[in-house]
């Protein structure tokens, strides 16, 4: 019944590129990321939910006083199944990073380009893709009168960029009813090129603020103050002993052991002629397993003593996000079955289940028990330059999708 689905979507290329255009257009960029939400784009997408004849559609707004509307907007709609007892939910989220140095990009980040297969612009696979791909599985079962075997949910959320306390983070704290205890999830915000990874386990996630403050002087009589730049680039460098101090090897994650990586750095002084007294950098952590976070937090503590002892700064950490891992998802379970054998059928390969460092909102469906997996066919080019994902696999995973409501 489903292979009509599957053929229609196959014709498909050119309804990709139209909503990967009007979305790549509509950046909704997060509050801490100095933009104004996702209401723009949750608008437009209630707009094409109505235009296809989707009817049972909510829109649930989570408050925020930090962007312009007061709220985070979160859309859920569903197609009822044949077994209205059960439903597939497939999640994606709304919000894209910002594009970052615009001189990188061969084009606007914020407007489409096509070249072939393959389209770019901020946001065209991060999360794009799969919000397109779960758009048009929905678009097809109704354009081909299709009723599924089991229910089909949609879930486009904001927030995942920084956090998802505003978007599936709420939701699932806050209106659990939404969700079976046999309901299956697909989150389709991480894979491989190849389609035969599918994600069941999250490292844990720890970004750290690290300030180190000195004495600011001039320049030229560097004896007046103390140079935090000095401090700052000797904690880069010693906090690679973490990687020494928790050295355990897990080889179902890739890469298999804890990373430390120091990531943004913010300005200090403005002039060439000052020596900076306090300097800010950032340290993004993908912690295996089994490792405590507080453990993590202490060693940081030790080698920022350290530093400040030897270059007569201070320095002084502050956890700006922290997510502990959450429990896997059984590699034997419903979901993860079903899925490498709607792979096999559509991509032909063999998948196989896998830890990654990354965070996804897959974590606080599991903390709730719920089996849930993050697959999708992905180049791997989130939050790059000249971000770019392919039209064929954008109808390819859909397909995949649409095998899941047999």
């Amino acid at each position: 019944m489903l292979q009509s689905v599957i053929d229609h979507l196959s014709l498909a290329a050119e309804d990709v590129v139209s909503l990967q255009r009007d979305l790549v257009a509509l950046p909704a960029l997060g509050p801490i990321n100095g933009g104004q939400g996702e209401k723009d784009k949750a608008d437009y997408l209630l707009g094409y939910l109505t235009r296809i004849g989707l009817t049972d559609v909510q829109e649930i707004k989570v408050p925020d006083n930090r962007v312009p509307c007061g709220y985070r907007p979160n859309i859920v709609a569903r197609i009822p199944g044949q077994d209205t007892s059960r439903t597939l939910w497939i999640m994606s989220h709304m919000d894209v990073v910002p594009a970052g140095d615009e001189s990188l990009w061969n084009t606007p980040p914020f407007e489409l380009h096509r070249d072939g297969d393959l389209i770019f612009g901020r946001g065209v696979e991060d999360n794009h893709q799969g919000l397109v791909s779960s758009l048009l599985l929905a678009k097809a079962l109704l354009e081909t009168n299709t009723t599924p075997a089991i229910n089909l949910g949609l879930a486009f959320v904001a927030d995942e960029e920084t956090g998802s306390g505003y978007g599936l983070g709420a939701l699932v704290e806050d209106h659990g009813h939404l969700f079976g205890p046999e309901d299956l999830f697909l989150i389709p915000d991480g894979g491989a090129p190849q389609s035969d990874l599918i994600e069941i386990a999250e490292k844990s996630q720890l970004w750290v603020k690290a300030t180190v403050t000195g004495k600011q002087c001039h320049a030229s009589r560097p004896h007046h103050g103390i140079n935090s730049l000095r401090g700052v680039a000797a904690l880069i460098l010693e906090l690679d002993q973490l990687h020494e101090l928790f050295p355990d090897n897990d080889p179902l994650f890739s890469p298999p052991i804890s990373t430390f990586t120091p990531t943004k750095k913010e300005a200090n002084v403005d002039n060439i002629n000052t020596m900076p007294g306090r300097d800010v950098v950032y340290i993004d952590s993908r912690i295996l397993p089994g490792i405590a976070i507080d453990d993590v937090l202490a060693a940081m503590q030790r080698i920022g003593d350290q530093v400040a002892d030897q270059y007569a700064v201070s320095v002084a950490f502050q956890v700006v996000q922290r997510e502990d891992a959450a429990p896997i998802t059984h590699p034997e379970s419903d979901i993860v079955t079903r899925l490498k054998k709607a792979i096999k059928q559509i991509y032909q390969v063999e998948a196989k289940p896998q830890g990654i460092g990354g965070g996804t909102v897959a974590a606080f469906l599991r903390r709730k028990g719920y089996d849930a997996v993050v697959w999708s066919t992905l180049m791997n080019f989130a939050h790059q330059p000249n971000e770019q994902a392919s039209i064929s696999h954008t109808l390819k995973d859909a397909q995949v999708m649409a095998c899941l409501l047999a």
